[in-house]
């Protein structure tokens, strides 16, 4: 079974982005679907909510700059069918090199391309920073599906038109024909609050085959689950943010085929 490339993007911060980028790809792990997770962000709050600890070289900058392989960046993780590349610091200066590089938006693409080949993971999983700069852009190029998280709060819409616009740019510059708007999590859901409701709405009325039917809600659970260095499923396994990541996961296989 060929790889699918994911990357999971918003230029906002604080939307959900990284809990589903780690909690989607421990949910797909649990249910044995061999997935690597690659931590884009020089912030490296994938790597640690995962329980890896940042290490000095252990990131795609290297990679990135044509030094070394992403398979010696790869780490395995606490979790069966779970892998991850790591990130630090120092990816941070990729933003400003890649500029500067030919083909600049190739570079992951690139990089990912030996472990497509091999066919060792069924699902590759990227969390982008919060912004549309060269990491992002790079990820954009290098998937077959963008899923975007949506906060169900005021002005989440306005951000949806900007990054689907650059999608639109990379596919009409032929820099990744193929890329699919794969799906939209809603994220953060508050059934008390009648805003939450609308927005989904508003998303589904402009949207019915891209929103996903499982919404993330709202839970200190999924906030926490973070600091202990844990997916939702290690630190709360049996609550509504699991069961939702689960959830999630199953929609995910279903639409693209994943089993």
């Amino acid at each position: 079974m060929p790889t699918t490339v994911f990357t999971i993007a918003n230029q906002k911060g604080g939307v959900g982005k990284t809990t589903t980028a780690v909690n989607l790809a421990a949910a797909l792990a649990e249910k044995k679907i061999h997935t690597l997770l690659v931590d884009l962000d020089p912030q490296a709050n994938a790597t640690s909510a995962v329980g890896a600890e940042k290490q000095a070289g252990k990131s795609l900058y290297g990679p990135l700059r044509g030094e070394g392989s992403i398979f010696e960046m790869i780490v395995p993780t606490a979790y069966e069918h779970l892998a991850l590349v790591p990130s630090e610091e120092d990816l941070a200066a990729a933003e400003i090199e890649l500029a500067q590089m030919e083909n600049y938006l190739m570079k992951l693409r690139t990089v990912l391309a030996p472990v497509r080949a091999s066919n060792g993971y069924r699902v590759i999983i990227i969390d982008c920073p919060p912004a549309l700069g060269m990491l992002s852009m790079n990820s954009l190029a290098a998937a077959d599906q963008l899923l975007i998280t949506l906060q169900c709060e005021y002005l989440a819409l306005e951000g949806l038109g900007q990054i689907l616009r650059n999608v639109e740019r990379l596919k009409s510059a032929h820099i990744n024909d193929t890329l699919e708007l794969g799906g939209i999590v809603m994220t953060m859901f508050d059934s008390r609050i009648n805003l939450a409701k609308q927005v989904v709405d508003e998303v589904k009325q402009h949207l019915p085959d891209k929103i996903f039917r499982t919404v993330i809600p709202r839970t200190v659970r999924l906030s926490e689950a973070p600091s202990f260095g844990k997916p939702i499923f290690a630190y709360d396994p049996q609550g509504i943010g699991a069961v939702a990541y689960r959830s999630l996961a199953t929609e995910v296989i279903e639409r693209f085929g994943l089993k």
